[in-house]
């Protein structure tokens, strides 16, 4: 006869609550303007460190591009009738954006990434049984704190935005897209200081130092990159926007064509709806379009894990106490 049966019920309800939990993930993928500095990444990836809660999955750097994407995952939780009223992920972004607006300063920073800000982009997606309403809830108030507590000018967009305005529509109406240095590079702030857009948070005037944040909640996206062996950045454009929904190529596709390196450039591609419109196809359209212009192509890669491997390494870390 068990002596002791609460204590095994109370085990049986910690369990089932780490799976509801386990199962209601959120994902957020912060894009930060700075990936030479070692001692600035250092002081960021420290500050999220102090919650075991929060898991550092992936982290992809790119020196051409001076740009850094963290991708972080914990879980959410939920009141009595069923709202979100909190996440870990809400405390780690806050630290990495502090200690990412202490060691960044964005009018000594240059890249060949186009950005508006220290902390440029900060996008929340549902994993699991999590819902777009939860990731809209968190990126809403990420954005208000970031706004109040740093003075920045924050854009929502997508499923945060009042109308669910697109990224790609205010980072048009922002510049974001205009090189300002040497024809294909973007260094310092050369914005003005008063926004022509007002601001969902935050100011409606910039500190050149931190620039601007977006930061928005979505269905998952995929990014894939394909290196095409050119420096001729003018043909790498012409290429992307041939391959984009916008230039009449494959819907769902967002490209920008870069210098990457000294000997080539790059189609870099958002894949809105990768199940739809996938690698492959992005890969196929970029190589012909790229042979009509007596060009080569390498293979591409994508610049982050899939949802489900995502998942999967969230609990592998959590459980072996190594987040």
């Amino acid at each position: 006869m068990d002596s002791n049966p609460t204590c095994n019920d109370k085990d049986k309800d910690n369990d089932k609550k780490k799976t509801v939990q386990h199962s209601m993930l959120l994902c957020c993928k912060l894009y930060i303007s700075e990936s030479r500095n070692k001692e600035a990444l250092d002081l960021i990836e420290r500050a999220v460190k102090r919650d075991p809660e929060t898991v550092i999955v992936n982290k992809f750097e790119d020196r051409e591009y001076n740009r850094v994407r963290y991708t972080l995952v914990s879980y959410v939780a939920h009141d009595s009738i069923g709202c979100p009223i909190y996440s870990p992920l809400h405390q780690s972004v806050m630290a990495m954006a502090e200690a990412a607006y202490e060691a960044i300063n964005l009018e000594l920073h240059s890249g060949a990434h186009p950005r508006l800000g220290v902390v440029d982009d900060i996008v929340f997606h549902p994993l699991g049984r999590a819902s777009l309403d939860e990731a809209a809830w968190l990126a809403k108030a990420v954005a208000a704190d970031i706004g109040n507590r740093f003075q920045v000018p924050v854009y929502l967009y997508g499923a945060a935005h009042p109308t669910g305005k697109a990224l790609d529509t205010i980072r048009r109406e922002l510049g974001y897209y205009r090189p300002n240095f040497m024809g294909n590079q973007w260094a310092g702030w050369t914005q003005p200081e008063i926004l022509p857009e007002r601001p969902n948070e935050g100011p409606n005037t910039v500190t050149r130092a931190r620039g601007i944040a977006m930061i928005g909640a979505r269905s998952w996206v995929a990014t894939y990159n394909v290196p095409i062996l050119s420096t001729d950045v003018s043909t790498a454009r012409r290429i992307a926007l041939m391959v984009s929904a916008r230039g009449g190529g494959l819907p769902t596709v967002q490209t920008l064509g870069l210098v990457h390196g000294e000997d080539t450039t790059e189609i870099a591609c958002m894949l809105l709806e990768p199940n739809q419109i996938g690698a492959d196809r992005v890969q196929n359209h970029v190589q012909m379009l790229a042979e009509q212009e007596g060009l080569d192509v390498e293979k591409g890669y994508f610049t982050d894990f899939s949802p489900e491997m995502i998942v999967e390494r969230y609990l592998k870390l959590i459980s072996s106490g190594s987040a």
